[in-house]
């Protein structure tokens, strides 16, 4: 089942539609936070919502109007600012903000913030209160995020080390929530490159086991036993997150100007700018999104005709029926059919003209530099004939030529200090640009060398006949090979042996019946392989999940603190060492 169904099932199972709200008036009103506003939003409907009797969604940072007669539903983070915030609604017993409070938990909350909240008048008025273990937010049926773009900045910068650790806890949390949410209790192994990965490991494992304590049956079951969760960091592979792609998302949130999944434009020069969301609600969206840009500009417009075609011999026979209600009926359909085809079509077009216009003449030098081989199969002798062009072409952006620089650094293992200089110099970029590629360093990445560096550990590559791209992002080859069983273990260890029989789990006995998140939904019985990327992870990675999905047994889930564009990316590392 799609992670947004899951999570949304939850959201109305357990706290819109809990036996503690039954008794409670019939009209209730829901308050809610950032993280937890993004999850109602991505995973329900306001109209079902408001059929279990919720009339209003409130965030609970901003300004409100006090509804003393009825019941308030707090959908929360265990937060310090979100508890502070839920207690002053309740800190004037004379006149509270709501009748009374039922308060749900987006995960444990902890220890310290627990004695300061039932210190506090509010539990006065606290019908329930249970913690729900959906600390993430489902942005796709495989994809989930942690909605916290800082995290980057925690796991990399110099400048942020002494919250790292709290960071790092706090992500542990959030994985785990998912595990438990999919009702896995999987193995864990992580890249042991990047030490960060081993802390994160370990942490998530505690988690699980209190987890596991609470929920002995979470992860039972011979094909749920074979279950995975693998922990990257993003030095694994810094080129995918920076090359032109040509596949229908990733070109798109790449080069057009596509805000919180919204795309804005102009049907035609009479009207007014349209907004369209980008989500799975959108079949055909769903259906492309992972094509080719050619064979979506050729597929959209045939649909398009098919569809008018269609519409006039529909229009001809009910005229010559002269069964004039049913054409009325069906209009709406028509309407909304056509205005999605032309959605895409305006989509690919946008795609295409930007492609037409400058990427065609970075794409090829970008898979020439990520691959070291011509589009003949051939190993490239001079790289920087081709990339020399582009450093001095006017008309190509500085954001491109950074990521040309960085791509040619990453193919060299580093280059002397000199020949960084002339790069930079030829290129004209800015400090602030020149920033993004030496910060690479922070990810593992050689970039200034006066000898030959020793190469870092590469996943072997596997060959591959596409038509799509010669380069194929690593992470592919890291999913095969972990369900595969040929995952290197030196390089990709598995976390100890944690199904040792009689390991005590230690759990806190403050939560009775506070916490009540036992149903666990499965719907598929097969293996499931969670990855999880710490910085960032891009959607050309976000696609290998459901094509090695679609080619295996098994299901592919692919999770990060955020979503990377390039753009996104090189702006992570320009902040780093900043305070």
């Amino acid at each position: 089942m799609a992670l947004k169904q899951l999570v949304g099932q939850k959201i109305l199972n357990e706290v819109i539609r809990s036996e503690s709200n039954a008794e409670g008036t019939q009209w209730r009103i829901m308050i809610v936070d950032k993280l937890s506003l993004r999850m109602v939003s991505a995973c329900t409907k306001m109209h079902e919502i408001s059929a279990e009797g919720v009339t209003l969604v409130e965030d609970i940072n901003k300004k409100r109007e006090p509804l003393q007669s009825i019941d308030a539903i707090y959908l929360i983070t265990p937060s310090e600012d979100s508890i502070r915030l839920l207690m002053r609604d309740f800190e004037n017993l004379a006149k509270p903000m709501y009748k009374a409070a039922h308060v749900f938990f987006t995960e444990a909350i902890p220890d310290d913030l627990f004695d300061i909240l039932r210190k506090g008048t509010v539990v006065k008025f606290m019908k329930s209160c249970k913690e729900l273990s959906i600390a993430f937010i489902p942005y796709e049926a495989q994809v989930f995020t942690l909605d916290s773009p800082m995290n980057f900045q925690y796991a990399y910068s110099p400048a942020r080390g002494s919250g790292r650790r709290d960071n790092m806890e706090r992500i542990a949390e959030q994985i785990a929530t998912l595990c438990v949410t999919l009702g896995e209790y999987p193995s864990i192994r992580y890249r042991s490159e990047w030490y960060g990965n081993f802390e994160l490991a370990e942490m998530v494992q505690q988690k699980l086991d209190v987890y596991k304590k609470d929920e002995p049956t979470m992860g039972e079951g011979p094909e749920k036993a074979r279950s995975q969760l693998l922990i990257l960091d993003r030095g694994f592979d810094c080129v995918s997150p920076l090359l032109h792609e040509l596949t229908f998302q990733a070109m798109a949130y790449d080069l057009l100007p596509i805000v919180n999944d919204v795309y804005k434009y102009v049907p035609s020069r009479h009207e007014a700018e349209k907004e369209v969301l980008l989500d799975e609600n959108d079949e055909l969206w769903a259906k492309l999104r992972h094509r080719h840009i050619a064979v979506v500009s050729k597929e959209v417009p045939e649909r398009l005709a098919l569809f008018n075609e269609k519409k006039r011999k529909e229009t001809e026979n009910q005229s010559v029926k002269g069964n004039l209600s049913q054409m009325i009926k069906r209009m709406p359909q028509y309407q909304k059919q056509l205005s999605n085809l032309s959605t895409h079509l305006h989509l690919a077009e946008d795609c295409m003209k930007r492609y037409q216009s400058y990427v065609n003449k970075l794409y090829q030098v970008e898979q020439d530099l990520a691959t070291g081989i011509d589009a003949d199969g051939e190993k490239i002798a001079d790289i920087m004939r081709n990339v020399s062009p582009i450093l001095l072409d006017q008309d190509v952006s500085n954001l491109d030529k950074v990521r040309i620089i960085s791509l040619y650094v990453m193919i060299k293992n580093g280059i002397p200090e000199e020949n960084f200089k002339t790069l930079v110099r030829h290129a004209q970029i800015e400090e602030n640009e020149k920033d993004m590629i030496k910060n690479l360093t922070h990810l593992g990445i050689n970039v200034i060398t006066e000898s030959n560096h020793e190469r870092p550990y590469t996943v072997p590559r596997k060959p591959r006949t596409s038509q799509m791209s010669r380069w194929t992002p690593v992470i592919k080859d890291i999913m095969e090979d972990a369900i595969e069983n040929t995952l290197d273990d030196s390089n990709f260890p598995f976390l100890g042996d944690r199904k040792v029989a009689g390991v005590h789990v230690p759990t806190s006995a403050r939560f009775g019946n506070w916490r009540n998140n036992k149903s666990q939904t499965a719907t598929k019985n097969v293996p499931r392989l969670i990855v999880f990327v710490v910085g960032g992870c891009s959607y050309s990675e976000i696609r290998c999940a459901y094509e090695v999905t679609a080619a295996k047994n098994w299901e592919v889930y692919i999770g990060s603190s955020h979503i990377l564009t390039p753009n996104n990316f090189l702006g992570d590392l320009g902040s780093l060492n900043k305070e």
